[in-house]
């Protein structure tokens, strides 16, 4: 017989479902952004040849190939900013797919006129890494469901199959990828629990804390914490500032997905019981999302369980309508 779901703590009241964006369908457009770092025009090029495979048409904002000064940004803030709200208020596009994460995010969110982004019909959007601020503010601002996934030109979604074929799957047939699981999952903490999915990399919501569109905590949320190429000190660090501010105190489960470049598994790993053990939560590690070779898609803003022991995530609705 299951486990019921265990409650959040506090008696905190579950988290609303956000407005789910609908499915794709062969003939969409589909527009590119890049909110973060700069893009290499030739894997541009291998991820919208993808995009036209799956029979979607791909539309390149003005200014996804430009430089910046400081080489890590992809052209201005402000052109940035320009380029991902026009696309979202473009009623001809029915997703927002993001070419690639890195940094950059952070000096663009404020740019955006969410007055005006509220107006715009719901739609798909798409990415991870330094998207995560994106993430949350897509949900606290405008109250929609997002999609953490490949992006246009990371070389993950060029090079390997599987990620593509799950979020292929996940845009036009979303009914079938309600069971996430990884053959990599591992139980940390047993347990099962439910709530609405957020999160993303930890290191941005640890920076994203006291910002505007920062959510107030994770209470009653299931948690998804991913990160690359931070030492196991600096994932201790973030991860107690989300602690000390109260941040994670009535989540309701933890899903760990990658951390490469970021030390020894069993350092991280006894971080992450370290850390998270006391919430009292179930947790499952290596669930096989975030900078990996080989990464699911995972829904933002869907009601979903944990089942900790069967290291399966169980979305009760489709991401998308």
């Amino acid at each position: 017989m299951s486990a019921p779901l265990k409650a959040a703590a506090g008696g905190a009241a579950p988290v609303p479902a956000l407005r789910r964006p609908r499915r794709l369908v062969p003939g969409d457009r589909v527009g590119v952004v890049a909110p973060s770092g700069p893009v290499p025009r030739e894997r541009l090029e291998l991820g919208l040849d993808i995009l036209r495979g799956w029979d979607l048409e791909p539309v390149v904002a003005p200014h996804v190939l430009d430089a910046h000064p400081s080489g890590y940004l992809a052209g201005a803030d402000r052109d940035r900013a320009a380029d991902l709200q026009a696309a979202w208020c473009d009623p001809s596009l029915a997703a927002v797919i993001c070419a690639r994460g890195g940094y950059g995010t952070q000096r663009m969110v404020d740019l955006l006129d969410w007055a005006a982004m509220a107006e715009a019909a719901p739609k798909v959007f798409v990415g991870y890494s330094d998207i995560t601020v994106l993430h949350e503010a897509f949900a606290t601002r405008l109250g929609v469901a997002t999609l953490h996934g490949p992006m246009a030109a990371a070389e993950t979604f060029l090079k390997d199959q599987p990620t593509q074929d799950h979020l292929r799957r996940t845009l036009f047939a979303p009914g079938e990828t309600r069971v996430l699981t990884s053959p990599t999952a591992r139980t940390l903490v047993p347990g099962r629990a439910g709530g609405v999915t957020l999160g993303g990399c930890l290191s941005l919501l640890a920076t994203d804390l006291g910002t505007a569109h920062a959510r107030p905590s994770a209470d009653g949320g299931v948690l998804i914490l991913e990160d690359v190429g931070e030492d196991p000190y600096r994932l201790d660090r973030y991860l107690t500032q989300l602690l000390r501010s109260s941040w994670l105190g009535a989540v309701s489960a933890v899903v760990l997905g990658s951390w490469e470049r970021c030390g020894p598994a069993e350092e991280v790993r006894s971080l992450m019981l370290d850390r998270l053990g006391p919430l009292g939560v179930p947790v499952v590690e290596e669930f096989g999302f975030g900078h990996c070779p080989s990464t699911l898609t995972v829904p933002l803003g869907v009601p979903a369980v944990l089942d900790a022991e069967a290291c399966t995530l169980t979305l009760e609705v489709p991401a998308l309508s």
